[in-house]
């Protein structure tokens, strides 16, 4: 065995060493080195040649004509110009291009070394040697750029063809909407890929001046009412869609006529690509619901974020779900001095653990297990890392699930908000950010209603923690043992004033228990596709939109506030289920059934952003308003708070006409 160890032969890709330090190793010489060595000796053969073969040109094509002065200060320039040759030709990177994708560049480059080793010939000759005939400048200087440039572009039309006559056999027919310079990369791409997929068949440009003209032998067969005409007459099956300067609006109008045609779409993301030269077939993405919103990317101002969470301890509860989650990306980006992820459940936790590692790896990070319920848990944290910022996402937001486990939406949401608080109050955090829901704006649904109480209790604590009315925090330890929060507060001294807000917004695409994922699992099975109701509306946002939108309203907090985040235009559900069963390649009612199964309990056919009692008021960014608070009692609302916790506690099965006394919007479909 161990013979035949020795014997084995190791390649050097097995010894750690990749294609690039091979040269540099000594180990060998790579084969586009061999080709560039190659390509130097044909460069100063036939440049030489090319202006020998002058001098007999302009001598009648007879050796014997030509004159020796002439000829002897030709060969004994020889040397000199294939030194010029290799020195420019170098200068201009012609030995180091890959010829395969050789464009315009390359020709530029191509004329501008054959313009200066062309000067060299005339002035070095001419100086050194003697003044040469006219036709032996002219014949050489056009041969040569002949042979040099010919040499290096054959292999790309060769390439070019023998692409063009496997895709008429093998690929997917390919229609490109833009037929501008992006359109154009992708159409050079697809010819050069190792791999032929595509056939490229049309253009679609809504430029009247390019329509029924060539781009490298591709037609522009017309605009965008021309669709689905050319899908037709070609047989489409995959569409690109290369406009990276094209608005969000215009790419939807778009993708409304280019779903209906059943074939596969691709998006090119963005100008970004388009101007750091990203751009590739391997690069264009899925086009995704979120496409057909139509919505600009939301703005917001990065610098105030920054120095908002630049240098801040920051925690973050709940920080595995997907908006917590997110949080923590965003964060983690602008440079906190600790971020801390909280949540009780491991998997999650772990796995945003990881990507942060990866992807930051001076991140000053620290992962915790640990339940918003347990006052022990929360208060030893706080107590050890004195967070300064606090994001408290830690919640049960699933509406159907809720409705047949009421006390626990009020256990986790409610009583672990106002544990999370009274914790943050008590060990001086600077800000306390609640991540609310539009379903608490006169819900019908035991969630909606928790995380108005969640709203409440934000508001009640501000106020305790402006005023300083620490005695009417009531006690809500779910058990006789655990550390009795009020009495903690009340033997500290604290000079730090605590800011608790709350932000609201609707649903987000792509979120744990969002309609998308369970509408793609459905499509997967063949349908159906279930819908509660063909009238049902909701406000949609993608997770990063609203993440950004909520950091940014936490650096306009002063306390008390509830902000509310425009969402746009609200969706039909009925209508976003369609254009994702068009957008997977089917048709609705067709292929794949859209059942309706009624409302669940708890909810509601549209939800509201703001109460009819809030008034509202803008902000520096157009798409956060802050709602006016509504006024409530909050001594008693904190012992209502105390009746609450036991009731949740007791699972008292009465419990949702105690919260509707409470909370009075709540209108519950069921007590």
């Amino acid at each position: 065995m161990d013979e035949q160890k020795k014997k084995k032969k190791v390649t050097p890709i097995e010894q750690g060493c990749y294609p690039d330090q091979l040269w540099k190793k000594g180990k060998g010489i790579q084969h586009w080195q061999i080709l560039a060595i190659l390509m130097a000796v044909y460069d100063i053969v036939f440049a030489n040649l090319s202006y020998l073969f002058g001098l007999w040109a302009r001598y009648d094509f007879r050796y014997s004509t030509i004159p020796e002065e002439y000829l002897q200060a030709a060969i004994r320039f020889i040397p000199i110009y294939s030194g010029v040759i290799l020195i420019v030709f170098s200068a201009h990177y012609l030995y180091q291009s890959i010829w395969r994708f050789a464009s315009y560049k390359e020709l530029i480059r191509l004329i501008g070394a054959n313009a200066i080793t062309f000067l060299a010939q005339v002035i070095g000759i001419t100086l050194m040697f003697k003044q040469m005939p006219f036709a032996y400048y002219f014949f050489g200087v056009v041969l040569q750029f002949f042979f040099t440039t010919a040499v290096r572009f054959f292999y790309r039309f060769v390439l070019l063809e023998r692409s063009k006559r496997v895709t008429e056999k093998y690929s997917k027919k390919v229609m490109i909407i833009g037929a501008g310079e992006a359109g154009q990369v992708l159409l050079r791409d697809i010819y050069h890929a190792d791999e032929i997929e595509y056939k490229v068949c049309c253009f679609i440009d809504d430029n009247p001046n390019k329509w029924h003209r060539n781009i490298e032998g591709v037609p522009v067969y017309g605009g965008r009412d021309d669709i689905l005409k050319a899908v037709d007459k070609y047989g489409i099956d995959l569409i690109l869609i290369a406009m990276p300067s094209a608005s969000r609006a215009q790419t939807r109008d778009l993708l409304d006529i280019c779903k209906e045609t059943g074939c596969e779409m691709k998006l090119l993301p963005g100008m970004y690509q388009f101007l750091t030269g990203d751009v590739s077939v391997s690069k264009m993405k899925e086009v995704a619901v979120e496409d057909l919103l139509g919505r600009e990317p939301i703005k917001v101002n990065l610098t105030e974020i920054l120095n908002s969470i630049e240098g801040k301890v920051v925690m973050v509860t709940g920080g595995g779900g997907s908006i917590g989650s997110e949080l923590c990306r965003q964060i983690a980006g602008h440079n906190p001095e600790r971020l801390i992820i909280f949540d009780v459940y491991e998997n999650n936790a772990y796995d945003i653990e990881q990507e942060l590692k990866s992807t930051y790896s001076n991140l000053n990070l620290t992962v915790l297990i640990g339940s918003v319920r347990d006052s022990r848990r929360l208060n030893s944290v706080f107590e050890k890392y004195r967070p300064e910022i606090v994001y408290h996402a830690a919640a049960h937001k699933h509406v159907p699930l809720m409705e047949t486990s009421p006390c626990e939406s009020i256990k986790n949401n409610v009583i672990g908000t106002y544990k999370t608080a009274c914790a943050a109050m008590t060990y001086g955090t600077k800000r306390f950010v609640l991540i609310s829901t539009d379903k608490a704006v006169n819900p019908t649904n035991i969630m909606g209603a928790s995380k108005r109480l969640c709203e409440m209790v934000i508001q009640s604590m501000d106020f305790i923690s402006r005023e300083g009315r620490q005695d009417i925090l009531p006690n809500l330890s779910g058990h006789n043992d655990e550390t009795d929060s009020k009495k903690l507060f009340m033997n500290r001294h604290i000079e730090t004033r605590t800011e608790f807000v709350a932000v609201r917004f609707g649903n987000v695409l792509g979120s744990n228990g969002s309609v998308i994922p369970l509408f793609k699992k459905q499509i997967a099975k063949g349908g159906p596709v279930t819908v509660t109701h063909p009238d049902i509306i909701r406000y949609f946002m993608t997770i990063p939109e609203a993440v950004s939108l909520v950091l940014q309203a936490g650096t306009y907090a002063k306390g008390g506030e509830i902000f509310v985040l425009d969402m746009g235009e609200p969706v039909k559900i009925d209508t976003l289920a369609r254009n994702l069963i068009k957008l997977c390649g089917y048709k609705p009612d067709v292929d794949i059934k859209i059942q309706y199964t009624g409302l669940r309990p708890g909810e509601k056919l549209y939800e509201e952003k703001l109460m009819a009692e809030e008034g509202i008021e803008r902000t520096a960014n157009e798409l956060i308003h802050i709602g006016k608070p509504i006024a409530f009692d909050m001594v008693n609302f904190m012992g209502q708070l105390e009746e609450l916790a036991d009731a949740s506690y007791n699972n008292d099965e009465e419990i949702r006409r105690l919260v509707k006394s409470i909370v009075t919007t709540y209108h519950p479909s069921h007590l």
